[in-house]
């Protein structure tokens, strides 16, 4: 499995919606030095799996790192952390 800091219990009543909290653990997993770049972050299905949230809300979520250039995607292949 992928070293990245414990998966966040996604809390649908929060303020931030669930998409913006999984955005939020891989930039601290980012941060935290758990993923570096060049290295693959866990996959869709990893993720939905791990926090129990539907695939659109991981896909909106890699969708605004990628935007953000913090991730990019290698279509087959994965999402990668972007080197800054």
């Amino acid at each position: 499995m992928f070293r990245v800091l414990p998966p966040p219990e996604i809390d649908y009543r929060a303020e931030l919606p669930p998409h913006q909290q999984i955005i939020d653990w891989v930039r601290a997993s980012i941060e935290a030095g758990e993923l570096r770049p060049g290295q693959v972050i866990p996959s869709e299905k990893e993720m939905t799996q791990v926090l129990g949230v539907a695939r659109t809300t991981v896909r909106r979520a890699v969708g605004k790192l990628r935007e953000e250039g913090i991730i990019y995607t290698v279509p087959g292949r994965g999402s990668y952390v972007a080197r800054r």
